[in-house]
């Protein structure tokens, strides 16, 4: 069995060259999943930027829950929990992404499963990563765990709110516009 060994300043679980080779494709979607999920939020609703960053992201948290996958089975004793945390990722991702193919407007279901499957994400690059961080490493097991969630939930949740009244807006500005209409209709 492979040991533990130092890449770049960082802890790695093995040198074995299989391993290595999961490993440099599951950080590299990582990084492409933590970029075009910040991409996304941050566009415009609806606009060609968010929905290609959009599209990105899922790829990529995609290619990092099957990485994490197979990473997780070479280690599973050290490493079960990573992939419990993926599957978290991953499911909860799938689901925001199925909400958006549905083509509902102002789809709080998009927004809180994308949402909760990049903290998550989060969580468990921190999990993995932070006792090895200058600064994360000062903080207790427990931060890794809990800070992305505390960070990300008010955020999320200030989407939803905001996704919810603009959706009320929107459907009290079609309402009237239909009355107002079929009061001119009446006139005539």
């Amino acid at each position: 069995m492979a040991t533990a060994s130092r890449i770049l300043g960082t802890d790695v679980g093995s040198t074995a060259p299989v391993f290595l080779a999961f490993l440099a494709i599951h950080v590299i979607a990582g990084l492409t999943a933590v970029l075009a999920g910040a991409v996304a939020a941050l566009a415009r609703k609806g606009s060609a930027r968010h929905i290609h960053a959009g599209r990105w992201f899922y790829r990529a948290i995609t290619v990092v829950f099957a990485t994490a996958t197979i990473l997780a089975a070479m280690r599973w004793r050290q490493d079960y929990h990573l992939f419990v945390i993926g599957a978290v990722a991953f499911t909860a991702a799938t689901i925001g992404y199925q909400h958006r193919r549905r083509h509902r407007p102002g789809d709080t279901g998009h927004i809180t499963g994308m949402g909760v499957g990049y903290v998550a994400m989060l969580t468990a690059f921190y999990v993995d990563n932070g006792p090895h961080l200058p600064v994360w490493d000062r903080l207790p097991t427990l931060a890794f765990w809990l800070l992305p969630s505390a960070i990300g939930a008010p955020i999320i949740a200030r989407a939803v709110i905001r996704a919810r009244r603009a959706t009320q807006e929107k459907q009290t500005r079609e309402t009237a516009t239909r009355s107002g209409a079929g009061g001119l209709d009446r006139e005539r």
